[in-house]
């Protein structure tokens, strides 16, 4: 057993970024909201061991988390997306194959080390996470990738073991046969209630179970899980990400908007953003989806839900382009009088750009694809927004309820942290 897998996943990751830069935050219990500041979805173990379940409505739980003294923040992916982009360049640095699994979990390839056991080598990745970007991280090593997400578990859940857990050298069977069917990578809800159902309760069942039955009653992929808990590897390192067969963008507004121009500006906003990972795919779109929503809950109004697709000539990753087609298709599916909640775009039809064949008969506008390139450059480097269309508006306060969002310590020049000094004698 020459090669493992090792899974690193951040700790309570929203809410560690939140502790990274204000340390009056260590040790107390913190959660973070999501878009327009609905419900909970991150916490932190503190948070955790007062009963706060994920996904509660915050409108729900205002009261108590106040009555508890819970420190709540806005969603600040900004933040997130710019230490978690840290945690991975440190990971590729330090090892050379690597795979980005989410936001805050990605799995690697170790070889044996010499003159230090499998424990000790996570404790030092650990360490050196924990220094360099200061984000806690619990790694989980394994013969396969479905140990080593159960390795993680384990680390993450037991104290003791200060965050590193090398499965390899355990007895396997004793810990599957502990480990819950519905807490294994790639098991979900409804399918961890079928298999109790059949009597396969534990990880240690779903191991022994009978291949032909696997195969016919959870296809390849059961059958492929189960090998991975009997230590076979099934599943490689992929370091090539899979390119999306659709972008989107949507959100909903911080309060019901009534103003076509406002939906104008909200709608150019959302292709702005949409167009731009489309440009990182290196990836050009076909076809693109607008649409619109009215709140399905309100009672005193009937719910409105309308959208439209347009086809382009060619495809294209030019947001001017996209706004000039969408701006007009928005607007013969306004109705006046209406409080939308909601507005987003889907770019689909996508095609490699490398792959494009261009229109034999089309002169292809080389200067809007380098304008393109140079805006995404420039925003990358001061910030969204530095250079934007007009149409997308200045002030946007259609925009989604972040009434407690943390500065953007990283991406923002006016939300840097301020250091003030003083001289001795002055």
């Amino acid at each position: 057993m020459d090669r493992l897998f090792a899974l690193v996943d951040c700790n309570n990751f929203y809410a560690s970024c939140e502790r990274l830069f204000n340390p009056k935050l260590v040790g107390k219990p913190v959660v973070v909201l999501s878009n327009n500041d609905g419900c909970i979805i991150a916490r932190s173990n503190e948070a955790k061991a007062l009963g706060i379940a994920m996904g509660t409505p915050y409108f729900k739980c205002e009261k108590q988390l106040k009555a508890w003294r819970v420190e709540v923040f806005s969603s600040n992916y900004p933040l997130y997306g710019d230490i978690s982009s840290r945690v991975m360049t440190l990971l590729k640095q330090l090892e050379p194959d690597v795979e980005i699994y989410s936001i805050d979990e990605a799995f690697l390839h170790l070889n044996k080390i010499a003159g230090a056991t499998l424990a000790d080598y996570g404790m030092h990745l650990r360490k050196t996470i924990l220094r360099c970007i200061g984000i806690p991280v619990s790694i989980g090593i394994g013969s396969t990738k479905t140990l080593a997400k159960v390795a993680g578990h384990i680390a993450k859940k037991n104290e003791e073991l200060q965050g590193v857990f090398d499965i390899t050298g355990a007895d396997v069977d004793s810990i599957l046969g502990d480990f819950a069917v519905g807490d294994i990578w790639g098991i979900g809800r409804c399918l961890a209630e079928r298999l109790r159902l059949r009597g396969i309760s534990t990880a240690l069942d779903l191991k022994n179970c009978d291949d032909a039955w696997l195969r016919k009653h959870l296809s390849v992929a059961g059958l492929r899980t189960a090998m991975e808990l009997r230590g076979v590897s099934c599943l490689t390192l992929d370091d090539c990400p899979v390119s999306r067969k659709s972008i989107a963008s949507s959100k909903s507004f911080g309060y019901q908007v009534e103003s076509l121009e406002e939906l104008k500006e909200a709608l150019a906003t959302y292709i702005d953003q949409a167009a731009v990972k489309l440009r990182k795919q290196r990836a050009l779109a076909n076809c693109l989806e607008i649409y619109l929503t009215t709140n399905r809950f309100c009672k005193t109004a009937a719910h409105y839900s309308a959208r439209k697709i347009v086809t382009f000539a060619e495809p294209t990753a030019n947001t001017t382009v996209f706004i000039r087609h969408a701006i007009p298709a928005l607007t013969r599916l306004f109705r006046p009088g209406l409080r939308y909640q909601k507005a987003g775009v889907v770019l689909f039809g996508l095609v490699p750009e490398s792959f494009y064949q261009p229109n034999l008969f089309r002169q292809r506008d080389h200067r809007a694809s380098s304008l393109m390139a140079a805006i995404d450059s420039i925003n990358g480097k001061w910030g969204r927004y530095t250079i934007q269309h007009a149409a997308a508006g200045f002030d946007k306060p259609w925009k989604h309820r972040q009434e407690k969002k943390s500065p953007a310590y990283t991406t923002r020049w006016k939300e840097l942290p301020l250091v003030k000094a003083s001289w001795p004698g002055l």
